[in-house]
């Protein structure tokens, strides 16, 4: 899968996945989301965001914990 928005590098919040190479981690955004801040109360905030970086790092997260069951034989459900 690949995020646009999403970014990586070591010199900036130690390697976490951030917004655009800003400062902005993608945990940020999803913790405020989570807590119930609309997108334009989130950019408010922080203002060099924009909606689709919002929209990114949701999918983003959401992809990244996807959960992958693998049954073992004889395992029980």
């Amino acid at each position: 899968m690949f995020f646009k928005r999403i970014t990586f590098n070591n010199m900036i919040m130690g390697g976490q996945a951030c917004i655009r190479g800003m400062r902005i981690p993608v945990s940020l955004i999803v913790n405020l989301v989570a807590n119930g801040m609309s997108n334009e109360k989130i950019i408010e905030q922080y203002p060099d965001l924009e909606q689709a970086d919002i929209a990114d790092a949701l999918h983003y997260a959401a992809w990244i914990t996807r959960e992958e069951v693998y049954m073992t034989a004889g395992a029980a459900c």
